[in-house]
């Protein structure tokens, strides 16, 4: 009997995840069946581009797992029963669009990702705009090209979706009167290089930078801090931080106090060995037993780790240890500009830092090597190398990935 792996969700964690296993099983040991509502890729990581006015590749899944034995089921998911190993989804297409249909699973992985989070500031669900989707990428891009020469724009949030978001925008549109809301200062997370060159930066592009202001309401056409300072905001786009999808709080799973499923080394749930978790919605260990943060820097090894966990237990062999670290934050500051902050094991910045064109070039080769490792997720692994899966091997125990490249 073949066993049934089920992957949800097919951002970069989930479609590696099943890409990654394809190339490790054989297809008559296994079934993979990959749910996802929508028919091709999001390159998350350019959502601030998209907004901007930029266009970006068409990547469908059914041309990218053309082949590979991966069952795409274009569906949502309304339920996971980890104690009857079942997932309900709802058909997106097909004949009977809505349809419910339950899908039994041997393994889970569970790569639904996050949303955006409104942190419960008044107005802020009703006014402003989000970037952790492609529709909400989508409506910003509109509500931008509509605004008249002078208009105003302030991102909430300096972390690198908000820094990332307002150079993309000032540069895209100079005619807008674009600022930036922060927390505590510009950058405070940076090396003192990193500080410099994204002042530098903002400066350049007209870009007002509104320091130790956090936001605590939004309204249609301002928004005010906690100091009682109102900003005047045609458009408000909220970049403070992201929230796990919801659905894993209905289930038995553990979790987080922040509902991210708890996972060890192995991507494997500790309190169901059928279920791993990855990506936004895993809560994993990194340097330091630090929580990795929400991020595809974090994401992607975190499913390579589960890929590769999964295929050695079935197949009977070693998983040996390997531990996520981090190297350097990649930030894009508009299409001509970067920064290329270096960091600890455990994220925090050291002095190093790339900066300008070249920090540029870095952000895109890494953009375009995570969107290559989705569109390609067969290669480089011979097929001598796929082991049969042997009787048992549902529950054989076993630690982490061997070959699993680090954050």
């Amino acid at each position: 009997m073949q066993h049934r792996i089920v992957v949800l969700g097919a951002g970069y964690t989930g479609a590696i995840a099943a890409g990654r296993l394809a190339r490790r099983l054989r297809p008559e040991d296994v079934t993979i069946t990959l749910v996802n509502p929508e028919p091709d890729f999001v390159e998350r990581v350019r959502l601030h581009q998209l907004a901007a006015g930029q266009d970006l590749k068409a990547r469908p899944f059914r041309a990218m797992f053309a082949g590979t034995g991966v069952r795409l089921k274009l569906a949502g998911v309304t339920a996971v029963d980890v104690e009857r190993k079942a997932v309900t989804v709802t058909a997106a297409d097909g004949p009977e669009p809505g349809a419910e249909e339950v899908l039994e699973y041997d393994t889970l992985v569970y790569a639904l990702g996050s949303g955006w989070n409104d942190g419960g500031v008044p107005g802020a669900a009703e006014h402003a705009h989000e970037l952790s989707s492609r529709a909400g990428a989508l409506r910003l891009r509109d509500r931008l090209a509509a605004l008249a020469d002078g208009r105003s724009v302030v991102v909430v949030g300096g972390g690198l979706t908000g820094v990332e978001a307002v150079t993309e925008i000032a540069e895209a549109h100079p005619r807008l009167d674009v600022s930036l809301a922060v927390r505590g200062t510009l950058g405070d997370w940076l090396s003192e290089k990193g500080r410099a060159h994204l002042r530098k930066v903002t400066g350049r592009l007209g870009i007002t930078v509104h320091e130790h202001a956090a936001v605590d309401s939004v309204g249609y056409n301002h928004v005010t801090t906690a100091d009682g300072r109102s900003l005047p905001a045609d458009v408000t786009v909220w970049t403070t931080g992201f929230a796990t999808h919801g659905l894993a709080r209905s289930t038995a799973l553990e979790l987080a106090d922040d509902g991210r499923i708890v996972v060890d080394g192995t991507m494997r749930s500790v309190s169901h060995p059928d279920v791993y978790a990855v990506g936004d919605a895993a809560r994993a260990l990194g340097a330091e037993d630090k929580p990795l943060r929400m991020s595809c820097a974090s994401g992607v090894p975190m499913a390579w780790q589960a890929a590769d966990a999964i295929a050695a237990r079935l197949t009977g062999v070693k998983v040996p240890e390997v531990p996520l670290r981090y190297f350097n934050q990649c930030v894009s500051l508009g299409r001509g500009e970067g920064l290329i902050q270096f960091v600890t094991a455990d994220d925090r910045s050291v002095d190093r830092a790339l900066t300008g064109r070249l920090a540029a070039f870095y952000k895109e080769v890494v953009c375009k090597g995570a969107a290559w490792g989705v569109a390609n997720p067969t290669m480089g692994l011979p097929a001598r190398r796929r082991p049969v899966v042997t009787a048992g091997a549902r529950t054989a125990p076993g630690p982490v990935p061997a070959d699993a490249p680090t954050v």
